[in-house]
């Protein structure tokens, strides 16, 4: 019993000791463990860290039984480890950054403070782009034209743009149908949405490098999820093969859109959600609602 009151008076001690700054630097912590976690997950950095646990385990077994050989030879490993961590993980650690970087305060401060001229034309013109897209979108899947609709959000997308031809006109149904009719010079490579306004077309997007992809995707999905990965645009494509109209959002992808279901895709992620008091909320991004329509990863 004395021991047990013992642990018990030194446990109350220790937790009265704790200040505001202690809860907070343990918050910060677990915050940024968890953030952590929730990168590596499904993805090639889980595989590594798993190596790495592998190595750490061995370095500890040959110091217990004295393996000199191979402890040292870990010991020299360790020594470049920081400058191996940054080789290995750059991909990961370079979305983190970009995630960091992102922020929808500053651009849609005026929807929180109320409104203002600049923010409604704002919205008119988002408002108009999401309607371009999504019919010309239904009319492409009729037709079984294929498509492929980037919509940049925080993440510029200027070396993107690089690779295509400036076009900066307003977003329609014919204009986008043009620039993707089989005939046309452009119809091949992406285009590019920026502001409400197509910007470019014929671009050149990075391939996703995931292997769970299914093999009844071909270049064009690849492209769209893999431009998605590396920023927080938003990729609608239409399949030339099936007409099927399909999202990339976060290296996610999502089929069997309907009109109404990519309308309302689209709006929740561009547009400010309207509270109660009739003030506008700040932009998020895209939830991952859609749990009906099939997964792709």
């Amino acid at each position: 019993m004395e021991f047990l009151s013992e642990w018990f008076n030194i446990i109350l001690n220790s937790v009265k000791s704790i200040q505001a700054k202690d809860i907070l630097d343990i918050a910060i912590i677990a915050f940024l463990i968890y953030n952590l976690i929730k990168l590596m997950r499904e993805t090639r950095a889980e595989q590594l860290v798993k190596g790495l646990l592998w190595v750490v385990i061995a370095f500890a077994l040959s110091e217990l039984f004295h393996l000199q050989m191979l402890s040292t030879l870990l010991k020299n490993f360790f020594q470049f480890s920081v400058l191996a961590l940054l080789i290995l993980f750059q991909p990961e650690l370079r979305r983190a950054l970009e995630q960091v970087g992102r922020s929808n305060f500053g651009k849609y401060w005026s929807f929180v403070s109320g409104g203002t001229k600049e923010s409604e034309e704002y919205l008119k013109k988002q408002k108009c782009c999401i309607k371009a897209v999504v019919d010309a979108s239904v009319a492409l899947s009729k037709t079984k034209t294929g498509a492929l609709m980037v919509i940049e959000r925080q993440t510029k997308l200027g070396d993107i743009i690089a690779t295509g031809t400036v076009i900066n006109a307003l977003p329609s149904p014919p204009i986008i149908g043009n620039i993707f009719f089989n005939k046309a010079p452009l119809h091949d490579g992406a285009m590019i949405i920026r502001e409400g306004m197509i910007y470019a077309a014929g671009c050149i997007l990075p391939l996703t490098k995931n292997t769970s992809i299914s093999i009844d995707l071909g270049t064009r999905h690849r492209a769209g999820v893999g431009i998605s990965e590396n920023s927080d645009a938003i990729v609608v494509i239409v399949s030339e093969e099936t007409g099927t109209i399909s999202m990339a959002v976060n290296g996610v992808l999502t089929r069997n859109y309907t009109r109404e279901a990519l309308m309302g895709a689209l709006e929740s992620a561009l547009l400010p959600q309207t509270n109660e008091s009739g003030g506008h909320k700040q932009i998020m991004p895209l939830r991952r609602k859609e749990k009906k329509h099939e997964r792709k990863k």
